[in-house]
């Protein structure tokens, strides 16, 4: 799961003394990166376990959606919320 780390490394430009330009990767914090993998791990199970509640029981669980919602909803607002 490399793709974490490089979606959430960000890239700044630095000007230098003669007018050159050059990019500087700051990469992400690793409580970051290992939080996006739980949670990430977390979405995972919750399918799986509302498949199986789908197929066993044969009714939908609103409970597991909804905590499935909030974790990609978080999953989705450390994407796009990152800063450098």
């Amino acid at each position: 799961m490399k793709w974490v780390k490089q979606a959430l490394t960000g890239t700044v430009a630095v000007k230098g003394l003669r007018g050159k330009t050059r990019y500087v990767s700051c990469p992400p914090d690793p409580i970051l990166v290992y939080g996006v993998y739980f949670a990430i791990s977390g979405v995972i199970g919750l399918i799986a376990l509302q498949i199986v509640h789908v197929i066993v029981l044969k009714q939908w669980n609103s409970e597991i959606f909804s905590a499935m919602t909030g974790l990609i909803g978080t999953i989705i607002g450390i994407f796009f919320g990152k800063k450098v």
